[in-house]
C-alpha cells in the first residue's frame, strides 16, 4: 500500500482568475499540468475578467 502524503506536501498552483492558491486534487491527477483555475466558477468567470 502506498504511503499517504501530507496535505502540505501536495503540489500547488495559483488560480489564473482570482489569484488564490489551490492544491492538487485526485480528480486532476492526469491533467494537473493543464489546470489553471481553482474552481468551475473561476473558469466560467475568466471571460468576464478579460473584458473587464
Amino acid at each position: 500500500m502506498a504511503k499517504m502524503r501530507k496535505k502540505s506536501d501536495l503540489p500547488s498552483k495559483t488560480c489564473a482568475t482570482c489569484g488564490r492558491p489551490f492544491v492538487w486534487r485526485k480528480a486532476w491527477e492526469k491533467v494537473w499540468d493543464e489546470v489553471k483555475y481553482c474552481s468551475d466558477r473561476c473558469r466560467m468567470d475568466r471571460a468576464k475578467r478579460k473584458d473587464g
